[in-house]
């Protein structure tokens, strides 16, 4: 199944995204269900990056794994602590995403994977 590593990476993300928002209301490790799903959504999503980087170079892991998360996480901190990004955080994350389709559209490195 070609799709099954980004698949994995696809989970590996949301499991991160869940991490990183709980890791806010956690504060510090000071409160425990938060800090639990903070524990068990990096867990997730190291596991399941683990298992997309078997097929998919890990270069491209990465750059699809940080892209992604960082507008996820940015718009979970819009919805759930009101933190609206200005226009240049905005640009940024623009930019960096436009990043990673360069890497997956036209970088014969996409096209190692094994």
């Amino acid at each position: 199944m070609p799709h099954l590593p980004y698949t994995f990476l696809g989970i590996a993300i949301i499991a991160e995204v869940i991490g990183t928002s709980a890791l806010k209301a956690s504060l510090e490790f000071t409160r425990l269900i938060p800090s639990l799903v903070v524990i068990a959504g990096y867990g997730t999503a190291f596991y399941f990056m683990s298992l997309a980087m078997r097929t998919i170079p890990l270069g491209i892991t990465y750059a699809i794994w940080s892209g992604l998360g960082i507008v996820l996480i940015t718009i979970a901190g819009m919805l759930i602590y009101k933190q609206v990004p200005d226009l240049a955080a905005i640009l940024g994350m623009a930019l960096i995403v436009a990043g990673v389709l360069v890497i997956h559209l036209f970088s014969s490195t996409t096209s190692q994977m094994h």
